[in-house]
């Protein structure tokens, strides 16, 4: 790894990039004040999640007390996260102060099917930040619930599906089915009171030209809360279908000449019949 302080704060930089961070810049590697060293509540939050993917981080933010050996001697450590095993569900992560941060508090907590990662930043003492986390903790778990969406999205899909077929001109078939890309976050977190204003809008188009390709998006799935976009999917071509060909152009042809001349028949038949 960086073999310098700044080659390491170009690695840490460059894991910032790679994980949309845009609004996160470092310049030292121990949090310390320094210019153009910042960072934002939503991606803390957001870079924590990612960091407690990792195991062994997420052991060790989650442990209160420790006990190392310092030259034969035993040192009892203490975890500055006031919230750990103090609220439920709390397991992690990290407090914070510096003279331009002031007091600082990354939480995060698990009950039931949810989790969340509450951030805390700029509060005056420790007593304020514990306060506003603990409010902040309490509301998410008062008014939200996790939902998960895969019902909704599937059976709006499947009856659009029922009265919309897209048609291929100059396919080999006439139709070509349709399939959803994969979606990975179909758990979401919604508040209680607009759990029942979901909706589900579809965009597609209705035509398309042959040859057309396996895996080509011809339109989209939203599910919407309110205004809001929460779920956007897209809808794939399901299976090729090629261009026709004058092989299969003529023997069309030639089966539309037979499907007339048979019905004419049979309504000359029909006449002389009536006519006797």
């Amino acid at each position: 790894m960086g073999n310098s302080v700044e080659n390491f704060v170009s690695i840490m930089n460059e894991k910032a990039k790679q994980l949309g961070l845009s609004n996160t810049h470092f310049v030292t590697v121990n949090g310390l004040d320094a210019d153009e060293h910042y960072t934002t509540a939503v991606e803390l939050a957001k870079l924590t999640d990612y960091a407690l993917k990792n195991n062994k981080f997420k052991n060790i933010v989650g442990t209160k007390n420790y006990t190392v050996t310092i030259n034969g001697y035993g040192k009892a450590i203490d975890n500055t996260n006031e919230l750990l095993g103090y609220l439920d569900g709390v397991y992690g992560v990290k407090t914070g102060f510096t003279n331009g941060a002031n007091r600082c508090l990354v939480t995060s907590i698990k009950r039931g099917n949810m989790d969340i990662i509450s951030v805390v930043l700029g509060a005056d003492t420790k007593k304020d930040r514990t306060k506003d986390s603990i409010e902040i903790i309490e509301y998410a778990y008062a008014n939200y619930k996790i939902v998960d969406v895969t019902q909704n999205i599937e059976k709006a899909f499947n009856e659009w599906k029922k009265q919309n077929e897209i048609e291929i001109i100059k396919g080999v078939s006439k139709y070509v089915d349709i399939e959803l890309s994969e979606c990975k976050n179909k758990i979401i977190p919604i508040k209680n009171e607009n759990i029942k204003d979901i909706e589900i809008n579809i965009d597609s188009i209705k035509i398309a030209n042959a040859p057309i390709s396996k895996g080509e998006k011809i339109g989209e799935l939203k599910l919407k809360i309110g205004d809001k976009t929460r779920i956007s999917i897209d809808i794939l071509i399901a299976e090729n279908i090629n261009k026709k060909n004058e092989r299969k152009y003529f023997f069309e042809m030639l089966s539309n000449l037979t499907e007339y001349f048979e019905k004419a028949i049979m309504h000359t038949s029909e006449i002389r019949t009536s006519g006797a």
